[in-house]
C-alpha cells in the first residue's frame, strides 16, 4: 500500500489504521507513507504508527506524481495499491484485491467500487470505478507499473488520469464490483479546482493522443 502524504494531519490516522486492519496476513504486505514535504504534524502521527509502516520522507514538497513513483520504487511487493492520506478502505480491501491478481495472470490491474463519504464519515454515493475512475483503490502489477514509465512527474494534477490513458493502451484494468474503498470529499479535494485540473486533463490526451 501507498500513502502519498503532504500536511496530512487530519486524517492519516484514520487512513493508517484502516490499512493496518486488515484481515490479510500481517506479513505478507507492507505500507509506504511518503511524507511529501509536510509542514504540519503529519511526521509526528505516522511515528505513532512506526512499528507498522515503512516511512519515507522528502525534505521539500516534490508533488503527488513524485511521491507516488518514489513509493512505488521502494516497494518490495509484486502489487502495488495507492491509498490517499484522507481515504480509507475495508478491511478485506488487500485480502479481494490481491487475490484477483494472483489467481489471473491475464489481468494487469483490478480497481474495486467505492463510497463516497462526508467529513461524519457517512455515505453520500456508491460509484461504478469504471463509469467514475478515481487514481485510488486500483491494484497494479509493479512491473507494468514500472514497464509504462511510472506516473508523469510533470502532471501535478490529473496524473492519474495520465497513467491511465497509457497503462489502459496495454491492458485493460479490471472492474471489481464490490465498494472496498471509501473516498474522502471535503472541499480541499484536488479535482475540486475544475478549471486546473481539466487543463491538465486535456494536456493528457493531447500527450497520449498517437
Amino acid at each position: 500500500i501507498i500513502i502519498p502524504a503532504f500536511n496530512a494531519e487530519k486524517h492519516i490516522e484514520r487512513t493508517l489504521r484502516s490499512c493496518i486492519n486488515q484481515t490479510f496476513e500481517d506479513a505478507n504486505y507492507e505500507i509506504i507513507v511518503v511524507n511529501d514535504g509536510s509542514t504540519d504534524n503529519t511526521k509526528r502521527i505516522c511515528m505513532n504508527y512506526q512499528a507498522h509502516i515503512r516511512y519515507i520522507e522528502c525534505k521539500t514538497n516534490k508533488g503527488l506524481p513524485s511521491a507516488l513513483n518514489l513509493g512505488i520504487k521502494q516497494a518490495y511487493s509484486r502489487y502495488v495499491v495507492r491509498v490517499d492520506s484522507d481515504d480509507y478502505i475495508h478491511e478485506d480491501f488487500v485480502k479481494i484485491l490481491y487475490l484477483i491478481l494472483s489467481l489471473n495472470n491475464n489481468i494487469h490491474a483490478a480497481a474495486c467500487d467505492y463510497f463516497i463519504v462526508d467529513e461524519q464519515e457517512m455515505i453520500t454515493t456508491r460509484a461504478n470505478s469504471s463509469e467514475r475512475p478515481i487514481g485510488c483503490g486500483i491494484m497494479f502489477r509493479k512491473d507494468s507499473l514500472v514497464e509504462i514509465g511510472l506516473y508523469d512527474e510533470d502532471f501535478l494534477m490529473a496524473e492519474e488520469v495520465e497513467l491511465k490513458i497509457r497503462f489502459e493502451k496495454r491492458w485493460p484494468i479490471e472492474r471489481v464490483k464490490i465498494p472496498l474503498y471509501r473516498y474522502l470529499k471535503h472541499e480541499h479535494n484536488m479535482t475540486n479546482n475544475h478549471r486546473q485540473y481539466d487543463k491538465f486533463i486535456k494536456r493528457a490526451k493531447k500527450k497520449n493522443s498517437k
